[in-house]
Parts: C-alpha cells; structure tokens; sequence
C-alpha cells in the first residue's frame, strides 16, 4: 500500500497551494452543526459527488485543527501521487489482502491526537442529493478497529445569487461503531437537510474564497458583502 507521507518542504509549499487554488475557485467553505475538536481522534465519512470533495475535507480539517488523513483507491493514488503528502493513503478494493493491511494502517493513524481518518465509503463519485445512499463495509470496518468517535459530514457545492459557487457542509450526529445501516442513516439525514438549505442561513463560513465582480463592485462602491 501507499501511506501518507505529509510534512516536509513539498509538503508545506503543496498545502499553500492547494488552499490558494481552493479559495479562489470557491466563494467559500460553509459548516452548520458543530465540527468535533480537541485532542480525540475521529472517523470522518462524507457522501462523494465532486472531485473537489477531498480538498474540501483537506480545508475543513485545517480549519477544525484535525491531523487529517483520507483513504484513497491505490491507482488513483499512485497516479497522484503528490497527494500523500496531503495525508492520502491507499487501499486496492476487492483485495482482501489489501483491505487488512489498510485496516491495520489506519488504526494506526487513529492513535494519533487529532487524527482524523476520511473516507467516501460509497466507492466513488454519485450525484448529490440521490437517495438511499449505497455505502460499501469499509467505513463500517474502519469503525470497529479504529473503535472512536464516527463523524458523518455531507457536502454540497452550491450557486445562490453570487457568481462563486459556495461549499456547504453540514455536520451530523457523532456516534460510535455499528452496523452499516446506522453509517447509511446518519449520512442521508445529513445529506437530506442539506439539499434542502436554500441559503446560508444557519451556516458559518469557515474558510474564506474569492469574491465575484458584484462584491467587488459593491465594496468599491462602500456597500458591505452579503452573506
């Protein structure tokens, strides 16, 4: 397997420009609910519709001061490679082999203080707000070994009346280890309330993007930016 290999020059000049490329495509990154903290280590697992997901998560683990790690599928990863120096690591799905070794490495990296173990457990990408969700075992797993809080997160990209899409991110529940069926459950109810966010209200924004030409029109004109 490929693990995650963060830190280091590379590692720090990557981080910069990731958040960079992020706040300029983004107007900015929004949470309603309350991101765990402290020095515990979670399991983090969110639904998967965009290819932006895993810097999404990279940006909200920096804002909430998580050590964050994301699993990832080994032929992506050793493609892209760089990206374990953003914490990814791999797993060859469908090898049992594979999947044991992943599993240990992970229980690893759930020892740590502040860790925080992602992972898309629908296996790839699926269009926001289709329900019921189809989640693989892996997360279910992860859960048992790794026996720490369980975090669902749901993730949705958004255009209001701004020119910059907006990322919303609504928190679920913590819960503990359990069967599949209680990870399927909390990720819809959290998937469900935020397809039915019409604006912002309600959510803090937590990293700031880009400003449209609007804003910029109107803080030269002296108005001040909605929200």
């Amino acid at each position: 397997m490929i693990r995650a290999a963060k830190g280091g020059l590379f590692g720090k000049v990557l981080d910069g420009y990731v958040g960079w490329k992020f706040r300029s495509a983004f107007r900015g990154l929004w949470v309603r609910g309350q991101l765990p903290r402290g020095e515990g280590a979670r399991l983090v697992y969110a639904n998967h519709s965009n290819w932006w997901d895993g810097f999404v998560l990279h940006q909200l683990g920096k804002a909430a001061g998580w050590d964050a790690y994301c699993v990832m599928e080994e032929q992506n990863l050793r493609r892209y490679r760089f990206l374990s120096r953003l914490g990814a690591f791999s797993i060859r799905r469908g090898e049992a082999s594979s999947s044991l070794e992943t599993l240990r490495y992970a229980r690893e990296l759930l020892r740590r203080p502040r860790a925080a173990v992602c992972i898309f457990p629908e296996g790839g990408l699926r269009p926001f707000g289709v329900l019921p969700l189809k989640l693989e075992r892996g997360v279910e797993l992860l859960a048992r070994v790794g026996q720490v809080e369980c975090v669902p997160l749901a993730i949705r990209y958004a255009f209001f009346e701004h020119e910059r899409p907006d990322v919303l991110v609504e928190v679920g529940t913590p819960h503990g280890a359990g069967a599949l069926a209680r990870f399927q459950s909390e990720l819809e109810g959290a998937v469900r309330r935020l397809a039915e966010a019409t604006g912002l209200e309600g959510f803090s924004r937590v990293v700031s993007g880009g400003m449209g030409v609007a804003e910029r029109w109107d803080a030269v004109r002296g108005r001040a930016p909605s929200a």
